[in-house]
Protein backbone atom coordinates (compact mmCIF):
# COMPACT_ATOMS: atom_id res chain seq x y z
CA UNK A 1 0.00 0.00 0.00
CA UNK A 2 3.02 2.18 0.56
CA UNK A 3 4.52 1.36 -2.07
CA UNK A 4 1.81 2.23 -4.51
CA UNK A 5 0.64 5.32 -2.17
CA UNK A 6 4.07 6.65 -2.79
CA UNK A 7 3.95 5.80 -6.88
CA UNK A 8 1.05 7.37 -7.39
CA UNK A 9 1.26 10.56 -5.89
CA UNK A 10 4.16 12.14 -7.56
CA UNK A 11 2.05 11.04 -10.92
CA UNK A 12 -0.79 12.69 -9.71
CA UNK A 13 1.01 15.33 -8.88
CA UNK A 14 2.73 15.94 -11.72
CA UNK A 15 -0.44 15.36 -13.41
CA UNK A 16 -1.78 18.43 -11.43
CA UNK A 17 0.91 20.41 -12.21
CA UNK A 18 1.00 20.31 -16.13
CA UNK A 19 -3.16 21.01 -16.10
CA UNK A 20 -2.77 23.89 -13.55
CA UNK A 21 0.25 25.43 -16.12
CA UNK A 22 -2.18 25.25 -19.31
CA UNK A 23 -4.95 26.80 -17.40
CA UNK A 24 -2.99 29.76 -16.22
CA UNK A 25 -1.28 30.00 -19.68
CA UNK A 26 -4.55 30.23 -21.35
CA UNK A 27 -6.19 32.66 -18.45
CA UNK A 28 -2.99 35.18 -17.40
CA UNK A 29 -0.61 34.89 -19.28
CA UNK A 30 -2.25 35.41 -22.62
CA UNK A 31 -4.59 37.58 -21.32
CA UNK A 32 -2.23 39.84 -19.21
CA UNK A 33 1.30 42.01 -19.80
CA UNK A 34 4.34 40.51 -18.01
CA UNK A 35 4.76 42.69 -14.59
CA UNK A 36 1.42 44.20 -14.23
CA UNK A 37 -0.71 43.60 -11.27
CA UNK A 38 -3.11 41.72 -12.91
CA UNK A 39 -0.77 38.72 -13.96
CA UNK A 40 0.88 38.56 -10.44
CA UNK A 41 -2.58 38.21 -9.11
CA UNK A 42 -3.56 35.54 -10.91
CA UNK A 43 -0.87 33.63 -10.76
CA UNK A 44 -0.70 33.84 -7.03
CA UNK A 45 -4.30 32.32 -7.31
CA UNK A 46 -2.79 29.52 -9.34
CA UNK A 47 0.00 29.14 -7.14
CA UNK A 48 -2.24 29.53 -3.90
CA UNK A 49 -4.98 26.72 -5.00
CA UNK A 50 -3.02 23.91 -5.39
CA UNK A 51 -1.26 24.50 -2.10
CA UNK A 52 -4.04 24.64 -0.60
CA UNK A 53 -4.95 21.44 -2.49
CA UNK A 54 -2.17 18.95 -2.08
CA UNK A 55 -1.84 20.28 1.95
CA UNK A 56 -5.68 19.94 2.86
CA UNK A 57 -5.40 16.17 1.08
CA UNK A 58 -2.14 15.04 2.51
CA UNK A 59 -3.11 17.11 5.99
CA UNK A 60 -4.82 14.23 7.81
CA UNK A 61 -2.36 11.63 6.91
CA UNK A 62 0.21 13.46 7.70
CA UNK A 63 -1.13 14.38 11.23
CA UNK A 64 -2.19 17.29 11.26
CA UNK A 65 -4.79 19.40 13.66
CA UNK A 66 -8.47 18.46 12.39
CA UNK A 67 -9.39 21.61 13.47
CA UNK A 68 -6.42 23.18 11.11
CA UNK A 69 -7.48 20.43 8.41
CA UNK A 70 -11.04 21.97 8.27
CA UNK A 71 -9.93 25.42 7.56
CA UNK A 72 -7.87 24.51 4.89
CA UNK A 73 -10.38 22.29 3.01
CA UNK A 74 -12.58 25.25 2.03
CA UNK A 75 -10.28 27.19 -0.29
CA UNK A 76 -8.64 23.96 -1.15
CA UNK A 77 -11.98 21.90 -2.31
CA UNK A 78 -13.61 24.85 -3.41
CA UNK A 79 -10.41 25.07 -5.40
CA UNK A 80 -11.09 21.83 -6.97
CA UNK A 81 -14.59 22.70 -7.86
CA UNK A 82 -13.78 25.64 -10.04
CA UNK A 83 -10.14 24.69 -11.53
CA UNK A 84 -12.32 21.39 -12.75
CA UNK A 85 -14.64 24.08 -14.94
CA UNK A 86 -11.65 26.34 -15.42
CA UNK A 87 -10.27 23.48 -17.49
CA UNK A 88 -13.57 23.02 -19.26
CA UNK A 89 -13.90 26.24 -20.33
CA UNK A 90 -10.46 26.57 -21.52
CA UNK A 91 -10.57 23.67 -23.71
CA UNK A 92 -13.89 24.95 -24.89
CA UNK A 93 -11.92 28.38 -25.55
CA UNK A 94 -9.69 26.44 -27.96
CA UNK A 95 -12.55 25.98 -30.38
CA UNK A 96 -14.27 29.69 -29.78
CA UNK A 97 -10.74 31.93 -29.96
CA UNK A 98 -9.21 30.99 -33.05
CA UNK A 99 -12.78 31.96 -34.95
CA UNK A 100 -13.08 35.03 -32.68
CA UNK A 101 -9.59 35.90 -33.65
CA UNK A 102 -10.65 35.62 -37.58
CA UNK A 103 -13.98 37.75 -36.94
CA UNK A 104 -11.91 40.01 -35.71
CA UNK A 105 -9.63 40.14 -38.18
CA UNK A 106 -11.75 40.39 -41.01
CA UNK A 107 -13.96 43.46 -39.38
CA UNK A 108 -10.77 45.13 -38.92
CA UNK A 109 -9.77 43.82 -43.01
CA UNK A 110 -13.25 45.76 -44.08
CA UNK A 111 -12.93 48.64 -42.28
CA UNK A 112 -9.41 49.32 -43.42
CA UNK A 113 -10.68 48.38 -46.83
CA UNK A 114 -13.31 51.29 -46.74
CA UNK A 115 -11.08 53.81 -45.04
CA UNK A 116 -7.91 53.29 -47.93
CA UNK A 117 -10.54 53.64 -50.36
CA UNK A 118 -9.46 56.81 -52.98
CA UNK A 119 -12.36 59.54 -52.60
CA UNK A 120 -13.15 61.76 -55.65
CA UNK A 121 -13.70 65.47 -56.29
CA UNK A 122 -15.61 66.62 -59.05
CA UNK A 123 -13.84 68.99 -61.82
CA UNK A 124 -15.25 70.67 -64.59
CA UNK A 125 -13.52 69.74 -68.15
CA UNK A 126 -13.54 72.12 -71.13
CA UNK A 127 -16.37 70.51 -72.91
CA UNK A 128 -18.44 71.01 -69.36
CA UNK A 129 -18.61 67.71 -68.46
CA UNK A 130 -18.34 67.09 -64.72
CA UNK A 131 -15.89 64.71 -64.03
CA UNK A 132 -14.44 63.10 -60.92
CA UNK A 133 -10.42 63.38 -59.94
CA UNK A 134 -8.94 61.30 -57.16
CA UNK A 135 -8.76 62.73 -54.00
CA UNK A 136 -5.01 62.86 -52.10
CA UNK A 137 -3.92 59.44 -52.06
CA UNK A 138 -3.58 57.70 -48.49
CA UNK A 139 -1.09 58.21 -46.01
CA UNK A 140 1.62 55.58 -46.10
CA UNK A 141 2.17 52.74 -43.74
CA UNK A 142 2.95 53.81 -40.50
CA UNK A 143 3.59 49.70 -39.30
CA UNK A 144 0.69 49.30 -36.62
CA UNK A 145 -0.82 46.42 -38.49
CA UNK A 146 1.14 44.30 -36.27
CA UNK A 147 0.14 45.83 -32.91
CA UNK A 148 -3.70 46.12 -34.34
CA UNK A 149 -3.44 42.11 -34.89
CA UNK A 150 -1.38 41.62 -31.24
CA UNK A 151 -4.10 43.44 -30.21
CA UNK A 152 -7.03 41.28 -31.55
CA UNK A 153 -5.09 38.31 -30.71
CA UNK A 154 -5.24 40.08 -26.72
CA UNK A 155 -8.91 40.60 -26.98
CA UNK A 156 -10.19 37.57 -28.27
CA UNK A 157 -8.26 35.92 -25.25
CA UNK A 158 -9.46 38.07 -22.43
CA UNK A 159 -13.32 37.91 -24.35
CA UNK A 160 -12.75 33.81 -23.86
CA UNK A 161 -10.27 33.97 -20.83
CA UNK A 162 -13.27 36.30 -19.03
CA UNK A 163 -16.38 33.97 -20.12
CA UNK A 164 -14.11 30.75 -19.13
CA UNK A 165 -13.70 32.35 -15.35
CA UNK A 166 -16.90 34.06 -14.96
CA UNK A 167 -19.20 30.77 -15.38
CA UNK A 168 -16.46 28.83 -13.67
CA UNK A 169 -17.17 30.59 -10.31
CA UNK A 170 -20.98 31.49 -11.45
CA UNK A 171 -21.28 27.76 -11.59
CA UNK A 172 -19.64 26.69 -8.47
CA UNK A 173 -20.86 29.23 -6.60
CA UNK A 174 -24.37 27.76 -7.10
CA UNK A 175 -23.54 24.25 -7.04
CA UNK A 176 -22.15 25.04 -3.69
CA UNK A 177 -25.12 27.05 -2.28
CA UNK A 178 -27.15 24.54 -3.53
CA UNK A 179 -25.23 22.00 -1.37
CA UNK A 180 -25.41 24.06 2.05
CA UNK A 181 -29.37 24.79 2.01
CA UNK A 182 -29.88 21.19 2.63
CA UNK A 183 -31.18 17.99 0.33
CA UNK A 184 -34.22 18.30 -1.04
CA UNK A 185 -37.07 15.54 -0.81
CA UNK A 186 -37.33 13.63 -3.42
CA UNK A 187 -40.61 10.93 -4.55
CA UNK A 188 -40.13 7.70 -6.09
CA UNK A 189 -43.15 4.65 -6.19
CA UNK A 190 -41.89 0.98 -6.44
CA UNK A 191 -44.49 -1.66 -7.00
CA UNK A 192 -43.45 -4.79 -5.25
CA UNK A 193 -45.36 -8.15 -6.28
CA UNK A 194 -45.61 -9.77 -3.33
CA UNK A 195 -45.72 -6.48 -0.64
CA UNK A 196 -49.18 -7.40 1.12
CA UNK A 197 -51.83 -4.61 1.01
CA UNK A 198 -51.70 -3.74 4.34
CA UNK A 199 -48.21 -2.37 3.20
CA UNK A 200 -49.17 -0.53 -0.05
CA UNK A 201 -48.22 2.91 1.12
CA UNK A 202 -45.07 2.24 3.27
CA UNK A 203 -42.76 4.81 3.25
CA UNK A 204 -38.78 4.59 3.47
CA UNK A 205 -36.59 8.22 3.86
CA UNK A 206 -33.78 6.78 2.29
CA UNK A 207 -30.03 9.16 3.31
CA UNK A 208 -26.54 8.45 2.01
CA UNK A 209 -23.59 9.92 1.33
CA UNK A 210 -24.11 12.58 3.92
CA UNK A 211 -20.40 13.47 4.91
CA UNK A 212 -20.17 14.96 8.06
CA UNK A 213 -16.68 16.11 8.09
CA UNK A 214 -13.69 18.54 7.56
CA UNK A 215 -15.97 20.37 5.67
CA UNK A 216 -19.88 19.51 6.46
CA UNK A 217 -20.67 19.88 9.80
CA UNK A 218 -23.05 20.17 12.11
CA UNK A 219 -25.53 22.60 10.81
CA UNK A 220 -25.42 20.40 7.74
CA UNK A 221 -26.15 17.60 9.97
CA UNK A 222 -29.04 19.61 11.50
CA UNK A 223 -30.51 20.28 8.08
CA UNK A 224 -30.64 16.61 7.06
CA UNK A 225 -32.37 15.41 9.98
CA UNK A 226 -34.57 18.34 9.71
CA UNK A 227 -35.54 17.37 6.01
CA UNK A 228 -35.58 13.61 7.19
CA UNK A 229 -37.72 13.82 9.86
CA UNK A 230 -40.29 16.59 7.61
CA UNK A 231 -40.71 13.67 5.52
CA UNK A 232 -42.83 11.80 8.17
CA UNK A 233 -41.52 8.16 7.00
CA UNK A 234 -42.27 5.07 8.32
CA UNK A 235 -38.85 3.36 8.38
CA UNK A 236 -35.22 5.62 7.66
CA UNK A 237 -32.58 3.47 5.61
CA UNK A 238 -28.99 5.53 5.85
CA UNK A 239 -26.93 3.84 3.29
CA UNK A 240 -23.67 4.48 4.16
CA UNK A 241 -20.77 7.48 3.75
CA UNK A 242 -22.21 8.78 6.60
CA UNK A 243 -18.71 10.51 7.72
CA UNK A 244 -15.16 11.60 6.48
CA UNK A 245 -13.28 11.72 9.41
CA UNK A 246 -13.19 9.83 13.46
CA UNK A 247 -15.63 9.57 16.18
CA UNK A 248 -13.19 11.64 17.78
CA UNK A 249 -12.84 14.39 15.36
CA UNK A 250 -16.56 13.84 14.56
CA UNK A 251 -18.54 13.52 18.20
CA UNK A 252 -20.67 17.12 17.62
CA UNK A 253 -20.79 16.82 14.15
CA UNK A 254 -23.17 13.59 14.11
CA UNK A 255 -24.52 14.34 17.27
CA UNK A 256 -28.44 15.82 15.24
CA UNK A 257 -28.70 12.51 13.93
CA UNK A 258 -29.86 10.92 17.07
CA UNK A 259 -32.91 13.27 16.42
CA UNK A 260 -33.88 11.01 13.37
CA UNK A 261 -37.39 10.35 14.42
CA UNK A 262 -39.52 7.41 12.14
CA UNK A 263 -42.55 4.59 13.24
CA UNK A 264 -39.87 1.84 12.84
CA UNK A 265 -37.21 3.69 13.56
CA UNK A 266 -33.72 4.27 11.74
CA UNK A 267 -31.29 1.71 9.83
CA UNK A 268 -27.64 2.35 8.97
CA UNK A 269 -25.47 -0.22 6.86
CA UNK A 270 -21.57 0.54 6.12
CA UNK A 271 -20.40 2.63 3.15
CA UNK A 272 -16.71 2.63 1.91
CA UNK A 273 -15.83 5.99 3.99
CA UNK A 274 -16.59 4.10 7.07
CA UNK A 275 -13.79 1.39 6.48
CA UNK A 276 -11.69 4.80 5.64
CA UNK A 277 -12.61 6.86 8.70
CA UNK A 278 -12.36 3.42 11.47
CA UNK A 279 -15.73 1.36 10.78
CA UNK A 280 -15.27 -0.68 13.78
CA UNK A 281 -15.51 2.71 15.86
CA UNK A 282 -18.46 4.20 13.49
CA UNK A 283 -20.79 1.23 13.60
CA UNK A 284 -20.57 0.98 17.41
CA UNK A 285 -21.36 5.49 18.06
CA UNK A 286 -24.03 5.22 15.23
CA UNK A 287 -26.11 2.85 17.91
CA UNK A 288 -25.20 4.93 20.74
CA UNK A 289 -27.07 7.80 18.48
CA UNK A 290 -30.21 5.63 18.18
CA UNK A 291 -29.55 3.94 14.70
CA UNK A 292 -29.88 0.45 14.17
CA UNK A 293 -26.53 -1.41 12.74
CA UNK A 294 -27.83 -4.48 10.03
CA UNK A 295 -24.08 -5.75 9.36
CA UNK A 296 -25.31 -8.39 7.31
CA UNK A 297 -28.86 -9.04 9.30
CA UNK A 298 -32.05 -8.82 8.79
CA UNK A 299 -35.38 -7.50 10.29
CA UNK A 300 -38.63 -8.72 9.86
CA UNK A 301 -41.19 -5.88 10.02
CA UNK A 302 -45.09 -7.15 10.03
CA UNK A 303 -45.12 -6.99 5.77
CA UNK A 304 -41.46 -7.65 4.28
CA UNK A 305 -38.48 -8.13 5.31
CA UNK A 306 -35.47 -5.63 5.77
CA UNK A 307 -32.05 -6.57 5.33
CA UNK A 308 -28.29 -4.89 5.55
CA UNK A 309 -24.90 -5.98 4.04
CA UNK A 310 -21.52 -4.23 4.90
CA UNK A 311 -19.94 -2.60 1.64
CA UNK A 312 -18.12 -4.34 -0.18
CA UNK A 313 -14.91 -2.38 0.95
CA UNK A 314 -14.68 -4.45 4.36
CA UNK A 315 -13.35 -7.09 2.06
CA UNK A 316 -10.62 -5.97 2.82
CA UNK A 317 -10.86 -5.37 6.17
CA UNK A 318 -12.27 -9.15 6.90
CA UNK A 319 -15.59 -7.50 7.06
CA UNK A 320 -17.37 -7.87 3.84
CA UNK A 321 -20.64 -8.43 2.55
CA UNK A 322 -22.74 -11.71 3.30
CA UNK A 323 -26.20 -11.72 1.83
CA UNK A 324 -26.48 -15.45 2.49
CA UNK A 325 -26.23 -14.53 6.22
CA UNK A 326 -28.40 -11.81 6.00
CA UNK A 327 -31.47 -13.77 4.35
CA UNK A 328 -30.81 -17.00 5.88
CA UNK A 329 -33.65 -19.15 6.76
CA UNK A 330 -36.72 -16.02 5.81
CA UNK A 331 -39.57 -16.53 3.79
CA UNK A 332 -39.03 -16.63 0.33
CA UNK A 333 -42.27 -15.23 -0.14
CA UNK A 334 -42.51 -12.17 1.58
CA UNK A 335 -40.70 -8.90 0.20
CA UNK A 336 -37.55 -8.09 0.78
CA UNK A 337 -35.55 -4.98 1.01
CA UNK A 338 -31.95 -5.08 1.22
CA UNK A 339 -29.70 -1.70 2.28
CA UNK A 340 -26.47 -2.02 0.12
CA UNK A 341 -24.04 1.29 -0.18
CA UNK A 342 -23.06 0.21 -3.77
CA UNK A 343 -25.30 -0.25 -6.51
CA UNK A 344 -22.75 -3.01 -7.89
CA UNK A 345 -24.08 -5.18 -5.23
CA UNK A 346 -26.96 -5.39 -7.15
CA UNK A 347 -25.33 -8.62 -9.06
CA UNK A 348 -25.63 -10.23 -5.88
CA UNK A 349 -29.19 -9.11 -4.67
CA UNK A 350 -30.57 -10.86 -8.11
CA UNK A 351 -28.70 -14.17 -7.39
CA UNK A 352 -30.29 -13.84 -3.92
CA UNK A 353 -33.89 -13.44 -5.36
CA UNK A 354 -34.15 -9.46 -3.57
CA UNK A 355 -37.25 -8.09 -4.41
CA UNK A 356 -35.73 -4.34 -4.10
CA UNK A 357 -32.42 -3.29 -3.06
CA UNK A 358 -31.31 0.51 -2.03
CA UNK A 359 -28.05 2.27 -2.73
CA UNK A 360 -26.19 5.53 -2.83
CA UNK A 361 -22.61 6.16 -3.19
CA UNK A 362 -22.42 7.63 -6.89
CA UNK A 363 -23.58 11.11 -5.83
CA UNK A 364 -25.16 10.69 -9.43
CA UNK A 365 -21.90 11.84 -10.35
CA UNK A 366 -22.05 14.70 -8.13
CA UNK A 367 -20.36 17.18 -10.74
CA UNK A 368 -21.35 17.19 -14.18
CA UNK A 369 -19.70 15.95 -16.37
CA UNK A 370 -18.23 13.12 -13.75
CA UNK A 371 -21.39 11.49 -14.21
CA UNK A 372 -20.51 9.98 -17.33
CA UNK A 373 -17.18 8.72 -15.30
CA UNK A 374 -19.44 7.12 -12.48
CA UNK A 375 -21.63 5.15 -15.34
CA UNK A 376 -18.13 3.39 -16.10
CA UNK A 377 -18.28 1.94 -12.69
CA UNK A 378 -21.88 1.50 -11.63
CA UNK A 379 -25.33 -0.05 -13.13
CA UNK A 380 -26.98 2.70 -12.13
CA UNK A 381 -25.70 6.15 -11.62
CA UNK A 382 -28.88 7.67 -10.16
CA UNK A 383 -32.68 6.66 -10.13
CA UNK A 384 -34.93 3.24 -10.37
CA UNK A 385 -33.84 0.23 -12.88
CA UNK A 386 -34.68 -3.40 -13.00
CA UNK A 387 -32.31 -5.92 -12.98
CA UNK A 388 -34.30 -9.28 -14.03
CA UNK A 389 -36.62 -9.02 -10.81
CA UNK A 390 -34.96 -7.05 -8.12
CA UNK A 391 -35.58 -3.26 -8.52
CA UNK A 392 -32.38 -0.93 -7.97
CA UNK A 393 -32.90 2.31 -6.36
CA UNK A 394 -29.56 4.77 -6.03
CA UNK A 395 -30.47 8.09 -4.43
CA UNK A 396 -27.70 10.97 -5.58
CA UNK A 397 -27.03 11.56 -1.84
CA UNK A 398 -27.90 14.30 1.15
CA UNK A 399 -24.07 15.67 1.15
CA UNK A 400 -21.20 15.77 -1.00
CA UNK A 401 -17.17 14.63 -1.11
CA UNK A 402 -14.67 16.53 -1.66
CA UNK A 403 -15.47 20.04 -3.25
CA UNK A 404 -19.61 20.90 -1.38
CA UNK A 405 -20.93 21.27 -4.69
CA UNK A 406 -23.01 19.68 -7.11
CA UNK A 407 -23.35 20.28 -10.87
CA UNK A 408 -26.34 18.76 -12.45
CA UNK A 409 -26.95 16.42 -9.66
CA UNK A 410 -28.59 17.85 -7.28
CA UNK A 411 -28.81 16.34 -3.34
CA UNK A 412 -31.62 14.42 -2.09
CA UNK A 413 -33.51 12.40 0.63
CA UNK A 414 -35.25 10.29 -1.05
CA UNK A 415 -39.00 9.04 0.02
CA UNK A 416 -39.08 5.75 -1.67
CA UNK A 417 -42.70 4.79 -1.10
CA UNK A 418 -44.17 1.12 -1.51
CA UNK A 419 -46.54 -0.27 -3.66
CA UNK A 420 -48.40 -3.53 -3.68
CA UNK A 421 -50.09 -4.72 -6.79
CA UNK A 422 -53.06 -5.78 -4.78
CA UNK A 423 -54.05 -2.56 -3.45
Amino acid sequence: MVIVFVLVIPMVVALMGVLHWYVWRRLVRDTTAPGTLWRRMGTTVFVAGPAFMLTAFLGSWAGLPFGLVRVLSWPAYLWVAVALYLLLGVLAGEVLRPALTWLLRRRATRASATAQAPATEPVTVPDGTPASLPADPPAADTGVAAPAHLSRRMFAARLVGGAAAAVAVGTVGYGTYGVLRGPRVKRVTVPLAKLPRSAHGFRIAVVSDIHLGPVLGRGFAEKVVATVNSTQADLIAVVGDLVDGSVGELRSSVEPLSALRARHGAFFVTGNHEYISGAEQWTEHVQELGMKLLANQRVELPAFDLAGVNDVTGEDHDDGPDLAAALADRDPSRTSVLLAHQPVFVDEAVRHGVDLQLSGHTHGGQLWPMNYVAELANPTVAGLERYGDTQLYVSRGAGAWGPPTRVGAPSDVTVVELASLQA
